[in-house]
């Protein structure tokens, strides 16, 4: 297999392009046989020597046959190897001159998807066919021009034993279902609108459907159905109420209607991904799909509503209008992402939403941006595109349509987006051609916003500050720069809107500018948007009666770290005061931040330095919980201390030890403060009240399970008498009489890491699996549950769960739950030192270990299972060898070049 590097530069369109495309698929148990007709045509742009060879992509095939107008192709005037056929076209009947030239194409071939590990391509799960062909699956099913930009209208047959696959579908309509004369079925589809082979589905199995249906604005009646195996009908219905609000929401917001008479969306347990938006025929992974109280948490509810809506939006924004190479992959990801949190801050709470799509951009994806493997959101080469489905091209992308949805405003975006769609049907096209439309209908000129798609890494902004109280003045300099990242070490100024607030102590106050433009936001002139386009920017503003707190990233308007040192009181009046919820809850999570610094120069043994820094942060937050009219979701929000991963990811050297330390120093200070107020809130909590997914519930939901960790560790590491053994019997009795799996997993996970209850614990463990071991889902959790576990043992336990019968190490969603969790979230004991306390390599060997293992079989799944060791530059001295070492012990063996790309670019 080919390592070769693929440049953006280097791009040209094919010499040749598919008109339509005949697939006859052929199901049998052996073998598939797969006969793919297509109707091709020369590119009248292709030069000379580009038409001389026709090579179509193909992997992993058997090649039966090969014609050419009916007539067969001698195998002197063709060539294969493991990366495609190449056809010698000048050797063929054929005037290749002629820039009208077509012709029809059959290749016959044959495969094998019932030992397809890497499910990729056609492929069984659990006896179903199914398929995943984005991005470059398509060629494990036929010779073909497998790029996004060759887009074919497909008329798919499928042929199979009806009576073991009654369900056998794919794009588009149904034009015939027939019996054959040998008594196997046939099934018709045709998909009217021209696509790219990624895009391509098929799905054959004894399968049960829930039905509705949804009228369009133009009053066409369109069929939903919802394919899953007959034990999960009853979890069908918060998806199908979803998919109903994703189509009437784009109708309204975008203007989007649907455009088949069908839609269909098939339950698959082994799936690479989430989900995948095949035209007509959406495949999602069980878990964001499947959702009923008894078996899904709240964030399972919502990570449904919110995948479901995402592949419907892809109907427009990556179906109708695609991608012309896999280099423009955030123009579909990152423009849909946005749409998606459009729709379930709609939905739900839009502050929620936001904090939460925040958290995972400054934890994850800015570690991205800072470690080995950063690339632009449009990277320029690639080796491997599965390793680039990454936070970078799909939240970071979603930032940079949003900052142009701030700079535009909803009306002028609106008539953007409308535009992009309008001239762009049907058309595989680029980043550029987004911008444009956007450029077009404000006037403007986005020459450096462009930026943002092309450099790599965060851009940083240093803060500083001085007020004039004679001259009512307040100035701000801002000087914006970005690290040097693998790409470049020379970074261009970026367009970065910042919006904008002054606080004095009774409230906002009026934005006057001295000799800059600003947007407003606000009638009263008290928010704006400031853009900034040089490396320095300094702002006065004018007649300001007092030194104000200024607010300069309101609903995080940019993906930038700020530098900006504030004070306790100046972050406590932006925590009260603040109208705008995300920086209510940022203010709050910068006062942790200090209080964690500030913990960490301590002594270990110095308790009453402690207890001082400890105390103003308890004291806020015991006001906080004390306020009857704070809202709780707000409240949960703010109680979450900041994730260890993020606090790694602001450090450019990791002291772990004294880091966590430190954070838990801070959670222990602020359960005991707050005891009584977690324990009224616990109380008052109706235990009995019928579940359901909603905002409301969902808020104080996670406030009542956030006090119950505070409480179990108040029980846990401090002196709370009988109360603990209270504590203990109360978790133990959510856990056994929960009404939904939030609760019930909320209240195993808070007893698996109390010490005090390690009987009760072991007891819940067994329990737990012995009523859900049917339900893989609720087991997924159950593995994960016991990954995230605080402990000096929790690898031996990952370790022995491995070989537990309800670990499977071929499916993803497994080795997500146990390895992927240890590896990725349990930051302590994957760095765990041993007992003289140095760091010890044991989790890097045995990621190392599953990665090689998993490689053999799924590359896509092992790449992405590597990356906790590529994050090594954060760690100093031996910890930071040990990282390496195992990377190395990688680079070493016969490896995917999914893998190798990673572990090459890392070390």
């Amino acid at each position: 297999m080919s390592d070769k590097t693929i440049y953006l530069k280097d791009y040209r369109a094919p010499a040749y392009w598919i008109d339509r495309t005949d697939l006859y698929v052929d199901l049998r148990d052996d073998k598939t046989t797969v006969i793919n007709q297509m109707s091709m045509r020369i590119n009248p742009e292709a030069s000379a020597e580009e038409r001389l060879i026709l090579a179509l992509h193909g992997q992993e095939l058997e090649l039966l046959s090969l014609e050419l107008n009916g007539q067969i192709v001698e195998s002197d005037d063709y060539h294969v190897d493991g990366e495609g056929l190449s056809i010698y076209m000048d050797r063929l009947a054929l005037d290749l001159a002629d820039n009208g030239l077509s012709f029809e194409l059959t290749v016959k071939t044959q495969i094998e998807p019932q030992n397809n590990t890497s499910l990729e391509g056609l492929y069984k799960s659990s006896g179903m066919y199914c398929t995943q062909c984005e991005a470059e699956g398509f060629r494990k099913i036929s010779y073909y021009l497998d790029r996004p930009d060759v887009m074919s209208e497909f008329f798919t047959s499928i042929e199979a034993d009806g009576n073991a696959y009654p369900v056998m579908l794919s794009n588009g309509n149904k034009l015939e279902d027939t019996i054959l004369e040998s008594g196997r079925r046939l099934v018709r589809w045709h998909d009217p609108h021209k696509k790219p082979a990624y895009l391509f589905a098929l799905v054959a199995g004894d399968l049960e459907c829930v039905e509705d249906y949804f009228t369009t604005k133009s009053g066409r009646k369109v069929l939903l159905q919802i394919f899953v195996e007959s034990k999960d009908l009853d979890k069908c219905q918060h998806a199908m109420d979803s998919l109903k609000n994703s189509m009437s929401w784009d109708e309204e917001v975008y203007g989007r209607e649907y455009d088949l008479d069908i839609f269909m969306i098939v339950a698959v347990d082994d799936f690479n991904m989430g989900a995948m938006e095949n035209k007509g025929l959406n495949i999602f992974n069980t878990s964001c799909v499947l959702a009923k109280a008894e078996t899904t948490t709240d964030a399972g509810f919502q990570r449904v509503e919110g995948v479901v809506a995402h592949e419907y939006f892809h109907n427009w924004s990556g179906n109708r209008v695609t991608c012309r190479d896999w280099f423009q992959l955030s123009l579909k990801e990152g423009f849909t992402v946005f749409r998606d949190a459009q729709f379930s801050a709609d939905m739900g709470s839009a502050t929620v939403k936001r904090v939460e799509d925040v958290s995972l951009l400054r934890s994850a994806q800015f570690a991205e941006d800072g470690g080995p493997l950063a690339h632009a959101v449009r990277p320029a080469s690639f080796v491997e595109i599965s390793n680039f489905y990454t936070l970078t091209i799909y939240e970071k992308g979603a930032e940079i349509v949003r900052m142009l949805h701030t700079l535009l405003g909803e009306e002028l975006f609106r008539q953007g987006s409308d535009l992009y769609f309008d001239r762009h049907d049907g058309q595989a096209v680029t980043v550029e051609d987004f911008v444009a439309a956007m450029a077009e209908v404000s006037g403007r000129d986005f020459k450096q916003f462009m930026n943002w798609y092309q450099q790599a890494g965060t851009p940083e902004l240093n803060i500083s500050e001085d007020y004039d109280e004679d001259a009512r003045e307040y100035k701000v300099r801002i000087e914006q720069y970005c690290r040097p990242t693998p790409e470049s070490n020379e970074k261009q100024p970026y367009l970065i809107p910042l919006n904008v607030s002054l606080w004095g102590e009774a409230g906002a106050l009026a934005i006057r500018l001295k000799d800059q433009e600003a947007d407003f936001e606000s009638s009263d002139n008290t928010q704006a948007i400031i853009e900034l386009t040089e490396e320095v920017t300094e702002l006065c503003f004018c007649d300001v009666p007092e030194r104000p707190v200024i607010s300069l990233l309101r609903g995080f308007s940019a993906p930038v770290k700020l530098n900006f040192q504030r004070d306790h009181q100046q972050l406590l009046r932006l925590m009260t005061m603040e109208s705008d919820g995300f920086t209510r809850w940022d203010a709050c999570q910068s006062l942790l931040l200090n209080a964690i610094s500030e913990l960490q120069t301590v002594a270990s043994d110095d308790t009453k330095e402690q207890q001082y820094l400890c105390k103003p942060i308890a004291k806020a937050f015991k006001a906080l919980l004390q306020d009857d009219n704070a809202d709780p979701a707000m409240v949960a929000l703010m109680l979450q201390l900041p994730s260890l991963s993020y606090l790694i990811e602001l450090r450019q050297e990791v002291q772990l030890e004294k880091l966590d330390a430190a954070r838990e120093i801070l959670r222990f200070a602020i359960a005991n403060a707050c005891f009584p107020e977690f324990k009224a809130i616990y109380q008052a909590y109706d235990h009995a009240e019928a579940y359901q997914a909603k905002a409301g519930q969902i808020a104080k939901r996670s406030l009542k399970n956030t006090a119950l960790s505070y409480l179990m560790l108040a029980a846990d590491k401090g002196d709370q008498g009988t109360a603990s053994e209270q504590l203990i019997q109360s978790c133990v009795e959510q856990f056994q009489h929960a009404n939904n799996m939030s609760d019930q997993i909320s209240a195993l996970q808070v007893l698996l890491n109390a010490d005090c209850a390690e009987q009760q614990a072991k007891q819940a463990l067994d329990s737990f699996y012995q009523q859900w071991k049917s339900e893989a889902l609720v087991v997924n959790l159950w593995l994960q549950s016991q990954a995230l576990r605080r402990s000096s043992d929790t690898l031996e336990q990952v370790t022995t769960l491995k070989q537990h019968p309800a670990y499977d190490g071929l499916n993803p969603n497994k080795v997500r739950s146990l390895i992927g969790a240890f590896c990725g979230q349990n930051l302590m004991a994957f760095h765990a030192s041993d007992d003289d306390g140095q760091p010890s390599d044991k989790a890097y060997q045995f990621l190392a270990e599953e990665v090689l293992a998993i490689d053999k079989h799924n590359p896509q799944i092992a790449a992405r299972l590597l990356v906790p060791l590529t994050r090594w530059h954060k760690f100093a001295g031996a910890r930071q060898s040990l990282m390496k070492s195992a990377l190395q012990s990688i680079a070493e063996r016969e490896i995917s070049k999914d893998v190798r790309e990673l572990v090459e670019k890392s070390l």
